[in-house]
């Protein structure tokens, strides 16, 4: 991998780089508008990929009746799409399977984000184009730009149409775009001769959404966007690179946060800027260790501006560094900025003498970009009234112990001066210089160094016992003292500030990855509402609550960190406001700030799911500045959890539907076919009894109505199992008997064979339900009589071996497939090519397994180890055979 001087590629760029190696490459027609030529452009580019010699096939294209368009499609393959019934009504969707089968190299899927029939493998279209780019699968496809989520609203506002099939921006950022435009005096001029509606819909459609100010703003729109899409891919295949410079293929903003009185001003300047020139822009904020000495009032001013910016659409950022030029440069760089708002106050040449100017630094220092300096007020800091800030001159204890280490060495050198020239003495003094300077910081450590020059002078350099200096050598030595005192306590500070930012970054990344991994690992929405709570709480020190919509516009309290909690009218209103715009509301906030709560909007997947709302005990502003990254962190992962948990709800819902739909439509095979049977037999057998009743008619009569019988209370019985609604009567059982009494009962379904009972009479009593047992063994020998081989036998093995008893029933005939043995025992389930092919409804296997493990016992299909057979097994574990004759029972 390339890397220039300037840095090192981007671990994050790379591993997206990674992330989609052996995937498919997506490629997206963009339009403004219906008719622009989105699918015409995309079948010319598949059919000129499919001229030199690319396999191209067509999956889903909507001709809507357009001759050039229909034209296109000829020559290529298209996939037959795949019918769903719906409603009684008959729907066409493009064959996902039927597509992964054929495997071509690109595949050409018109409307991305088209909502599939109810049934599809996934409800939406762009959901299908995912798994078939997984595969590495090529796909092409056309969306419009009012299709695009994070647009929806936008057109909405002036379109006054809210289109309900979105597609959600992610799709579009991993995908190559090719606009399709056309001005719009030529789309109005289509529209009129009738290619993209028909007459009367077209009149209709040029007096609303196809008006020239519309298709100019849908225009831009999606010129805008496409161009976002380029930069972005841009910048992170420089970032995968290395390679250094702005790269400004478009403007790309940053406005420097500060805590002066004029900071939401350099925000809102940022905003014109950023309309200006159509990019996008960051509000950033540098925190060096002076942002502990910070009064709450400059909290409250960087949070609120960062606030502001969100709410105007910002992307916000808080960088640790040592040194404010140093963070705004390197987020400069890194963000590939090319244009910089920041703020300069007054200050006195001799401040700036002293300190210099930041502005100054950063205009000399930073080459390529252009710098927006806007005049701000001066920090009051006399005036500010917030909570002081201690240690900014260190601490009473700190000067204490300087002092105590100065007088240590002083000791020390005392006793060893006998051996120790001066040279050696003035090197001990520069510990406790550099000690006091890493416990207690920069101005603790040049007070050490004073008192060390102090005492150094006193006690060692003649004249002893006195400040002056006799030798103008010894004056050298003692600035030279000073000097390396002051030079060493500055750098051991810069390196304490270093530590001090590392360890809060590292508590920081620490807390978010626990947090993430409680909450992760929960699978239910209570216990992670709850958790989220408890741990938002602990990690700020505020009240939380967590609320989701509930029935109507009504909003439902899933969890709170305290029970003594309170929302008021104005409360509940900010959450609302918050859940509606999916922006922050209340205390701190630009919007109804009067709550006494922040709420903050829970976003993922293109929607909102809920608002989190946090408050303080003492009715300060809930978060202050430096928690903000913090907070904005902790709400994107809840809400990925909320977001995981809400579709894994889904998927069961659906999972619920769709076995729902297969038992409805395997049971309507049953009934119409296995059940018509014997109704059939016992019709015509009633109607021979007109003519005299023969013992042959009444043994049909009786064996059909036995059959019919059974079939029905199959289906009463699956009802039951999956009712839960089976009530079990556990009692101590003997097998030998139940084996007869059930030999005995399915004589009917066992004729043509003979029955083997090989049970022998001192197996052990075993602790089940008779009834159902006597259902279960029915059933497996009712099979083994259907699928065995006419006139061979059937066996009842009992045996009781290595602590189990295993019954089973064994038939002769093909056996089971190899690796099918459990998929007999699933609801209406009958293997083909096999001894399971033959009629039933497929209810009786299927029930044996539920009544076995509802009597905590096993159920085993397989072959008979001769393999002239299959062999289906009930076994009781240790814990239900009966050890003494003493009768027990079980839970």
């Amino acid at each position: 991998m390339p890397v220039s001087g300037d840095g090192r590629p981007d671990p994050d760029a790379l591993l997206r780089a990674a992330a989609q190696e052996g995937r498919g490459r997506l490629k997206v027609f963009l339009g403004a508008a219906p008719g622009v030529g989105k699918t015409f452009e995309m079948l010319s580019e598949g059919a000129a990929r499919r001229r030199d010699g690319a396999d191209v096939v067509v999956g889903v294209v909507e001709t809507h009746g357009r001759a050039e368009t229909q034209a296109l499609t000829r020559g290529h393959e298209i996939i037959a799409r795949r019918a769903i019934a719906y409603e009684g009504r008959t729907l066409q969707e493009m064959d996902l399977d039927a597509i992964l089968a054929r495997a071509p190299r690109l595949v050409l899927v018109d409307e991305l984000a088209h909502t599939n029939a109810p049934g599809s493998r996934h409800p939406k279209r762009y959901q299908d184009v995912e798994e078939l780019l997984v595969a590495g699968i090529d796909v092409y496809s056309t969306v419009n730009i009012q299709h695009v989520e994070s647009l929806n609203d936008i057109v909405a506002s002036f379109t006054r149409v809210r289109v309900r099939e979105t597609v959600p921006d992610s799709v579009l950022e991993m995908a190559e775009i090719e606009v399709v435009d056309i001005p719009p005096d030529e789309l109005i001029e289509r529209l009129r001769a009738g290619k993209v509606y028909l007459p009367h819909e077209a009149t209709r459609a040029l007096s609303h959404f196809f008006s020239k100010s519309n298709l100019s703003a849908l225009r831009e729109l999606a010129l805008r966007r496409a161009a976002q899409a380029v930069d972005a891919r841009m910048l992170d295949d420089v970032r995968a690179l290395g390679l250094g410079g702005t790269w400004a293929g478009s403007d790309r903003i940053v406005v420097a946060i500060n805590e002066l009185p004029g900071a939401d001003a350099l925000v809102r300047a940022a905003k014109r800027v950023a309309d200006g020139l159509r990019g996008p822009w960051t509000a950033l904020f540098i925190e060096t260790p002076r942002v502990a000495n910070f009064s709450d009032a400059q909290h409250q001013r960087v949070a609120a501006a960062m606030t502001l910016a969100t709410q105007l659409g910002a992307a916000v950022a808080t960088v640790p560094a040592t040194d404010v030029v140093a963070g705004i440069q390197g987020f400069l760089a890194d963000a590939r900025a090319t244009q910089l708002v920041m703020g300069k106050s007054h200050r006195s040449r001799w401040f700036e003498f002293l300190h210099g100017s930041v502005v100054d630094r950063v205009i000399r220092d930073t080459p390529g970009v252009t710098v927006h300096v806007l005049p701000v007020a001066a920090d009051p800091r006399g005036r500010d009234r917030g909570r002081r800030r201690p240690a900014r001159w260190g601490t009473p204890a700190g000067y204490v112990v300087t002092t105590a280490l100065v007088a240590s060495v002083t000791g020390v050198a005392s006793a060893l001066f006998h051996i120790l020239d001066l040279g050696n003495v003035a090197l001990l003094y520069l510990l406790p210089v550099m000690a006091a300077a890493s416990l207690y910081g920069l101005r603790t450590g040049l007070y050490a160094g004073i008192a060390s020059s102090l005492a150094y002078n006193f006690f060692f350099l003649p004249p002893v016992g006195t400040l002056s200096i006799s030798n103008p050598e010894n004056l050298v030595s003692v600035f030279v003292l000073l000097a390396i005192a002051v030079a060493t306590s500055q750098l051991t500070s810069r390196v304490r500030a270093q530590a001090d930012l590392a360890a809060a970054s590292a508590r920081t990344n620490a807390t978010l990855a626990g947090f993430l991994r409680q909450i992760t690992s929960v699978n239910d929405l209570d216990v992670a509402a709850q958790m989220i709570c408890d741990d938002v709480r602990g990690l700020l020190d505020v009240q939380v609550v967590l609320l989701v919509p509930g029935i109507g516009k009504n909003l439902e309290i899933l969890a709170a960190s305290d029970a003594g909690y309170h929302l008021g009218t104005m409360d509940t209103a900010a959450a609302t406001w918050a859940l509606d715009t999916g922006m922050a509301a209340g205390k701190g906030s630009g919007t109804l700030a009067a709550s006494e709560w922040l709420f903050q909007p829970l976003k993922a997947g293109g929607r909102v799911l809920g608002v989190l709302g946090v408050a303080k005990d003492s009715a300060a502003d809930p978060v202050r500045a430096d928690q903000l990254p913090l907070l904005s962190s902790l709400l994107d992962q809840s809400a990925l959890v909320l977001e995981r948990l809400r579709l894994e709800v889904e998927m069961r819902d659906v999972e619920t539907v769709r076995t729902r739909d297969r038992l409805r439509a395997a049971l309507l095979s049953s009934v119409s076919h296995d059940l018509r049977t014997p109704l059939t037999a016992v019709i015509a057998a009633a109607d021979q009894l007109e003519h005299g009743a023969t013992p042959d008619l009444i043994a049909t009569i009786k064996a059909e109505a036995a059959r019919l019988n059974r079939f029905v209370a199959n289906l009463l019985d699956m009802a039951r199992v999956e009712a839960g609604a089976l009530k079990l009567n556990v009692e101590p059982t003997d097998l030998s008997d139940a084996v007869t009494g059930a030999a005995h009962d399915a004589r009917r379904a066992l004729e043509g064979h003979a029955v083997r009972l090989d049970v022998p009479p001192d197996l052990p009593l075993v602790y089940t339900d008779p009834q159902l047992l006597h259902h279960c063994l029915l059933n497996l020998l009712d099979n083994a009589g259907r699928y065995g081989d006419p006139g061979t036998e059937i066996v009842i093995e009992g045996r009781h071996r290595f602590g189990e008893l295993r019954l089973a029933v064994m038939d002769h005939g093909p056996g089971l497939p190899p690796g099918k043995e459990t998929e007999v025992f699933e609801t209406f389930r009958r293997l083909e090519g096999s001894d399971r092919a033959v009629g039933g409804t497929g209810l009786g296997l299927a029930i044996v397994k539920a009544f076995a493990e509802a009597m905590d016992m096993t159920v085993e299909a397989g072959n008979r180890d001769d393999g002239s057979g299959a062999a289906f097994a009930l076994i009781f574990p240790r814990a239900l055979i009966v050890r003494d004759l003493k009768p027990e029972s079980i839970a």
